[in-house]
């Protein structure tokens, strides 16, 4: 997970802060200073941190704050922004256009996680409707064509490079011209990396970059290497135009700060993080909703995103209708345990969710809960269409519990603890009903009918304690633009 370590020392320091009695001096210091000792722990750069603890105590004068001001509030939203201010060099990176041919080239250190990052890059648009190709101008490492090579049929993007030839300018030239000519509309250049920074590195950069005038030179950094990525990005920036940043490895490395501060370094914006090695595993990464998952907010946005990306539009309105009506059965659990599936890793899908702390989910458990979701399904592909299709837990006496483990090859208490999951999710679904459907039943348009009222009855009790009750679920609501929870559809909710 996501800098799960760090989110979690956040988490536990603003809960701290709001279980105290009175919210003093003392208070905010000990809050400021959890926090203070987290980000340095995690390789966020010395200086960055000191100036947002000066900022935040700047914003938040106790003394002059009126006896009606939820302080709390106030500490939590200057908090948040500063750290987005850390994350954000205030200008957006450049926008990919349709129909217009764009040259995207990567440079970064040997073992940075680069060619596997090319082709997330190129698969993530190919996804989106873009027509990409990769060059391989890498001749420096052997083997190097071969990785892009494997990675790319395996993806079914084009691809160019050379066994022979040894100039990367040259390869890079002709790979852009041949792509061009084939209608790509996403060139994507790898270039060489070093063990570390050195003039070759740095001259053969500039040479690729000045044959090629890519439209977006994107920087890839390894989260592992802590203090040294301030510098280390700077060096790129002043040899070639960065203009964006993208940060591998962040699965493996609770100190994955350092390279989330080259964003001061660069002056440029990160674009994706890289959470793992499948091509799936690559987020993009958004300031606000980044650091709101950070602080245990949730991402309602990157959540009906990811929701809207596996329900096509058509099966929307049949599936709002259901919501409406507050009928579950098990067909419906399975419908949506099939979407969960297909949103991704499990993990980086619940840490969407308000409440839920990175460090709950450790990389371990998130193949565990995925195949326990597979083991549902597989007993519930052992159900007639009569048991599937039924609202009425008594439907499932003895006989059809010991028949569904025989037919499944699982044990009659996994069958009980599956049906008692849907017992769970069914009191969670029935708590939406008489939601008002919009007349175009799209997801959007659900979302703005949804409010606060609707959503405190599906959030558990102990997580809608932490966002701040009722009063810090309007403003989370607020804060994080349209988008709703649907959270009970998909297996979160109530324990």
């Amino acid at each position: 997970m996501v800098l799960a370590q760090l989110g979690g020392s956040i988490s536990r320091a603003l809960q701290q802060m709001s279980n105290a009695t009175i919210i003093d001096e003392k208070v905010l210091n000990d809050c400021l200073n959890d926090i203070t000792r987290a980000l340095l722990q995690s390789d966020v750069q010395f200086k960055l941190v000191r100036d947002m603890q000066t900022n935040i105590k700047k914003i938040v004068n106790l003394d002059d704050l009126a006896a009606g001001h939820n302080k709390r509030k106030i500490i939590q939203q200057a908090i948040f922004n500063e750290l987005c201010k850390i994350l954000d060099p205030g200008k957006p990176a450049f926008t990919l256009k349709k129909g217009k041919t764009s040259v995207v080239m990567f440079v970064g250190l040997q073992g940075s996680g680069k060619t596997t990052t090319c082709t997330k890059y190129a698969y993530y648009h190919q996804k989106k409707g873009w027509k990409p190709a990769l060059v391989c101008a890498d001749t420096f490492r052997a083997g190097a064509f071969d990785q892009l090579k494997q990675n790319a049929t395996k993806a079914k993007i084009p691809f160019y490079g050379s066994y022979m030839e040894s100039d990367p300018v040259k390869i890079a030239v002709e790979g852009v011209e041949r792509f061009k000519k084939e209608n790509c509309d996403l060139i994507i250049v790898d270039t060489s990396g070093r063990h570390k920074q050195e003039a070759a590195l740095f001259e053969e950069m500039r040479q690729v970059s000045e044959a090629t005038k890519p439209d977006l030179v994107i920087f890839v950094m390894d989260s592992s290497i802590g203090q040294a990525a301030f510098d280390q990005a700077q060096a790129f920036k002043q040899s070639v135009a960065v203009g964006a940043v993208i940060i591998t490895k962040m699965d493996g490395h609770a100190k994955g700060g350092g390279a989330l501060s080259a964003v001061a370094a660069t002056k440029s914006p990160v674009i994706f993080i890289g959470t793992g090695e499948h091509m799936d595993e690559f987020e993009v990464f958004d300031v606000k909703p980044f650091v709101s998952r950070l602080l245990g907010m949730g991402d309602w946005s990157g959540f009906m995103d990811k929701i809207q990306e596996v329900v096509p539009m058509d099966q929307q309105p049949e599936l709002l209708q259901k919501l409406s009506e507050g009928n579950f059965t098990l067909r419906i659990m399975y419908e949506q345990f099939q979407k969960i599936l297909k949103m991704g890793p499990i993990g980086q899908v619940f840490s969407m969710l308000p409440g839920f702390r990175a460090e709950l989910m450790p990389k371990g458990r998130e193949k565990e809960s995925q195949a326990k979701i597979k083991r549902y399904m597989t007993m519930m592909d052992s159900m007639t269409n009569e048991e599937l299709d039924s609202s009425n837990p008594k439907l499932m006496n003895e006989s059809r519990i010991m028949r569904i483990a025989r037919g499944s090859g699982r044990q009659i208490r996994e069958v009980m603890e599956m049906l008692e999951e849907y017992k769970r999710l069914a009191k969670i679904w029935s708590k939406m009903k008489g939601l008002k459907i919009p007349k175009k039943g799209d997801m959007s348009a659900l979302s703005r009918n949804m409010n606060a009222q609707h959503m405190s009855k599906v959030l558990p009790p102990q997580m809608l304690k932490q966002i701040g009750g009722m009063g810090g679920l309007q403003n989370l609501m607020k804060q994080m633009g349209s988008a709703k929870d649907m959270m009970g559809m998909f297996g979160g909710g109530e324990n």
